[in-house]
């Protein structure tokens, strides 16, 4: 039975769909079967591995809201040996109405995933930067959180509110969630900033950082124009070497649990 985590934060711009493509294909190419599940409208994790958002039959729109498909048709491989995703589409800006009077709304996700879960050893969602219905859904499938936190002067601006969402989550709908990790993204060594980012979100989260950082880095940012995980855009530059690194950790994590 694999693992579901959600990676989330509610500020944008954080680097989640960067960690969900990276660390995803990471451990694909680790040997681990691995599912993205990409609920966000945007659908940047979707073009992110190099799927066209033209040419898609069914998405996580029609799984979430029509009930005469079964999940897998909804997958599709991607370019990175044993990484899947099923993708999104700018249909699933209108699923927060449509969901509004479905029985069950908030559970909607959790039954796809618990149907896809026996076929991969890990699934990720990609968030949307909302407390909407989609995350709502989200927090609700999965067994924890991942949440990337950016080296920048605001980085810990809402998550306050974040870890409240959670809370709200784990009383009412998923008793279970747990936090996965805090993986710190776009660090910058030149920068005082960035060293004392990284010290005030391990007072707050303490051992629940990972250790492996990842740092701002332009092939990491060019990768997703490709269609390509940063792994196999350019396997030699430091965003790739530090995203195999954190696949890793994730895993030493895993075992120790």
């Amino acid at each position: 039975m694999g693992k579901a985590i959600a990676i989330f934060n509610q500020k944008g711009g954080v680097g989640k769909t960067t960690t969900n493509i990276n660390l995803a294909a990471c451990l694909a190419l680790k040997g681990k079967k691995v599912l993205i599940l990409d609920i966000d409208p945007q659908g940047n994790t979707t073009s992110g591995v190099g799927v066209s958002k033209k040419d898609l039959d069914l998405t996580t729109h029609e799984i979430l809201i029509e009930d005469d498909h079964h999940p897998a048709e909804a997958v599709i491989p991607t370019g990175v040996p044993n990484l899947d995703i099923m993708p999104a589409s700018v249909q699933l800006a209108g699923a927060e109405v449509e969901l509004i009077n479905m029985a069950g709304r908030e559970k909607r996700l959790k039954m796809a995933i618990d149907v896809l879960k026996p076929d991969y050893d890990y699934i990720f969602i990609d968030c949307p930067p909302s407390l909407g219905i989609l995350t709502i859904n989200s927090l609700t499938a999965v067994d924890s959180v991942l949440i990337p936190i950016q080296c920048e002067f605001y980085a810990l601006e809402g998550v306050s509110q974040l870890m409240s969402t959670i809370d709200i989550v784990r009383t009412h709908m998923n008793p279970n969630l747990e936090i996965e990790g805090v993986i710190l993204s776009m660090f910058d060594g030149r920068t005082n900033l960035s060293a004392q980012v990284v010290e005030e979100v391990k007072k707050y989260f303490k051992e629940k950082v990972y250790t492996t950082v990842i740092p701002r880095n332009v092939r990491l940012a060019e990768a997703p124009s490709h269609g390509m995980p940063v792994i196999q855009y350019d396997p030699r530059s430091t965003g790739a070497q530090a995203y195999m690194e954190f696949a890793e950790e994730f895993l030493e994590n895993e075992k120790e649990r």
